[in-house]
């Protein structure tokens, strides 16, 4: 009879899969309200956000058009007739209708939205990683060098999106370079308020003094350097994948541009932050 009672409590809602939880682990914080929370701690307006995130989905379908991003594997959906050959969440808007968007996280108040946020995303990266020599013995023609690489940590609250910052200012320092040096940049675009309140924070000697404990601030790098064929604010972001996406990018650009140095960087779970020096690999 107990086990009876036991069937009889069983409901077709209790096999249902258990949904990935997206909160940050060490606050319980959702990305979402982080972001909000920082865009209005460095005083990032929606205007702002909205047309940052229209530049990303702009560049990222001229890109695609112009066949810059052809390094994706066609994959064969169950159910659907045609594969898919391109990234298909690229929305090229415009400003007045990214305007009449509510906000997704912190409601009536917030500034982040579903257009100027990074969506979740099915996808999978992989890359090839080893020694010259072994490459050449393969007969591969190597894209470009991993120079050099930091990871850094700060306040999972209040800067967990933060780490691009102090991974470039702790790389530069590493490494010698200078923001002038760098040909290529590519950041994960978390949300465009998290990559305008970098931009903030890397561009103010107050932070870098008060938070960083360096004498003088990062710097901003050129808009004309920076994510040209797009971020995960256009090309999504799925988990895992961003990181390798984000390399072969950089190292396709200095290929086609003809640069010598890349600087890759993101934020991550937990306060996180990587950089990371890509060189082309010479012809």
């Amino acid at each position: 009879m107990q086990k009876l009672g036991l069937l009889m409590k069983l409901r077709p809602s209790l096999l249902a899969p258990e949904l990935p939880g997206v909160a940050e682990f060490s606050t319980g914080e959702t990305m979402g309200h982080s972001g909000d929370r920082l865009a209005a701690a460095f005083q990032v307006t929606r205007s702002e956000q909205d047309e940052y995130a229209l530049r990303s989905h702009t560049l990222a379908e001229k890109a695609t058009k112009e066949g810059l991003l052809t390094d994706i594997e066609t994959i064969f959906v169950p159910g659907k007739d045609k594969p898919i050959t391109k990234d298909n969440g690229i929305r090229v808007s415009t400003k007045e209708q990214l305007a009449k968007l509510k906000p997704a996280f912190v409601r009536p108040h917030g500034t982040v939205t579903a257009a100027n946020s990074s969506f979740l995303t099915d996808g999978a990266s992989a890359c090839l990683l080893m020694t010259e020599d072994k490459a050449l013995s393969l007969g591969l023609k190597p894209k470009a060098y991993l120079r050099n690489f930091v990871y850094t940590s700060q306040d999972p609250k209040d800067q967990l999106l933060l780490g691009p910052t102090y991974s470039t200012g702790k790389l530069l320092d590493k490494t010698g370079l200078t923001l002038k040096d760098i040909d290529v940049f590519e950041f994960h675009e978390a949300f465009a308020g998290q990559i305008l309140a970098n931009f903030k924070a890397m561009d103010s000697d107050w932070f870098a003094q008060n938070y960083m404990k360096r004498p003088n601030k990062v710097g901003v790098p050129p808009l004309e350097k920076f994510n040209l064929w797009g971020g995960s604010l256009s090309l999504g972001h799925p988990f895992g994948a961003t990181g390798v996406r984000l390399v072969t990018t950089a190292a396709n650009r200095l290929i086609k541009e003809g640069g010598q140095y890349a600087l890759v960087a993101a934020c991550a779970a937990g306060g996180q932050g990587h950089g990371m020096i890509v060189e082309r690999y010479p012809n």
